[in-house]
């Protein structure tokens, strides 16, 4: 029997000294692994985020991108000193599933804060505070009725909700909620869940394809501006956080978040950003306007003649409208300070050599800006393979000429970095090519060049490219 017990002491003993020893060791493997991710994010230097696209949150308006989600997302990158790697979903199990595979760093969305999501993932500071409100159409003959006599047809209180089929958007806050009043109420109300945004199914609601949705406030109120037959007066729930989220754990980029989000929440710059697109009363115009993106499909008057003409040079017409957008805005009639003109902003020289007559005129403008395009081509295919980085050397030669180009390149096989490569080679040189350092090297042969111009002219074309690629189908 003391055998037994000296042998049980014994053990625990054991377990304990194996214990004191394991719990070091699980401490330094927890602090290696957040050391680790936080690497990751500092090394890679990226945040990937995804959003949802709306009239709101993220759009294309007149060849920008615009959007509250959009501009939070770069106005915390700039102030992180990260690039931000914008992905596009409506669908929020697809979200919250590639988040946790991580394919996603970030959930940029107006996520309602829940006790079920708290416990899957991590939420950052809240971005804005809601409620979810119950969207409804006003009865026939509203414009003509007198307030009390249009109150008694709406819903005002929760409890007529009993018995009433209401459509929501699937996996949404909007679900719970709606289990949750039910049983408050003590009666059903019957939810349809679909794999729809939110605004589609207010739209729904509008055009009297069904009676009820329920959405979050702020973003029901926006529609309502499009739709006057819509009433939002209903709420569902009380006030409630609306946040981004990371994968559980994943605390440096979280704390970085919280940071910035305290401090920028409290600015004016963010109750100006609020406004623009919660409380703009141009936003139902914006929404109307044949060039809203996502209603539309279009970018610009002159989509067509880009179609057309980027098939000669065999580039996607969305990326020639991007580099469209950047040299006119697609404006035909604007003039630089160097006398280039016209929607791809030909020099005079340019548009000669290639037989403009107008050039003013859209077709004629882009034809010699395509021809441009195909033969600065066909300078760098010789020795140039890979057509993704040829672009970008093209795009660079067409804003600061292939002689600056070539000089950069000089430079960059000079100093040991890869001629052939744009992004942290050649492009640096190029940027760098104001400095008599480099300007006055003796294999440059075009002098001084204004290096930034042409180095976020690359740049902007190609991010603004991803944001039209994110937005409208080939």
């Amino acid at each position: 029997m003391l055998r037994k017990m000296a042998s049980v002491k014994g053990k625990k003993y054991r377990n304990l000294i194996i214990g004191l020893l394991i719990i070091p060791f699980l401490s330094f493997c927890s602090e290696t692994e957040e050391e680790e991710t936080y690497s990751r994010f500092r090394e890679e230097n990226r945040i990937v985020a995804v959003t949802d696209y709306n009239s709101v949150n993220y759009f294309v308006y007149r060849g920008a991108p615009m959007g509250y989600q959009y501009e939070l997302l770069n106005i915390m990158a700039d102030e992180l000193g990260v690039e931000i790697d914008i992905k596009v979903s409506n669908d929020l199990d697809e979200s919250f599933e590639n988040l946790q595979k991580g394919e996603y760093d970030l959930l940029a969305m107006n996520l309602t804060v829940t006790g079920d999501r708290n416990r899957l993932f991590d939420f950052t500071e809240p971005h804005n505070h809601t409620r979810q409100v119950l969207v409804q159409r006003k009865p026939a003959g509203w414009k003509q009725m007198s307030n009390s006599d249009m109150e008694k047809e709406m819903i005002r209180n929760v409890l007529d909700l009993a018995g009433k089929t209401v459509h929501i958007q699937d996996n949404s806050a909007f679900s719970s909620r709606l289990r949750n009043l039910s049983e408050e109420i003590g009666d059903t109300i019957y939810v349809v869940e679909k794999s729809l945004p939110v605004e589609d199914l207010i739209a729904m609601v509008a055009s009297g394809e069904i009676d009820y949705t329920v959405s979050d406030e702020n973003l029901a109120n926006v529609n309502a501006t499009y739709y006057d037959v819509l009433d939002t007066e209903t709420p569902v729930s009380l006030y409630q956080k609306q946040a981004w989220a990371v994968r559980k754990g994943d605390d440096s980029l979280r704390h970085e978040i919280n940071r910035w989000m305290k401090e920028f929440r409290e600015t004016n710059d963010y109750r100006f950003l609020y406004a623009k697109y919660f409380h703009n009363p141009y936003s139902a115009r914006r929404v109307r306007s044949e060039y809203f993106t996502l209603s539309t499909g279009r970018i610009s008057p002159y989509d067509e003649i880009i179609k057309e003409y980027s098939e000669e040079i065999g580039w996607d017409w969305r990326l020639l409208a991007s580099m469209i957008y950047q040299e006119s805005s697609f404006r035909v009639d604007v003039q630089s300070w160097a006398g280039a003109q016209g929607l791809m902003q030909l020099m005079p020289a340019t548009a000669s050599r290639f037989g403009v007559r107008q050039v003013n005129d859209p077709v004629d403008n882009i034809r010699a800006g395509v021809s441009y395009i195909k033969w600065l081509n066909g300078v760098l295919e010789d020795n140039m393979e890979d057509q993704d980085e040829r672009l970008k050397f093209i795009l660079a030669s067409y804003n600061a000429g292939l002689g600056h180009v070539f000089d950069a390149r000089a430079l960059a096989r000079k100093y040991g970095r890869d001629p052939d490569k744009w992004e942290g080679s050649v492009d640096y040189y190029l940027l760098n090519k104001s400095d008599p350092h480099y300007y006055l090297d003796s294999v440059v042969y075009h002098g001084f060049c204004r290096g930034e111009e042409p180095y976020r002219y690359v740049s902007e074309i190609i991010d603004r490219y991803g944001h039209y690629k994110n937005i409208i189908g080939d």
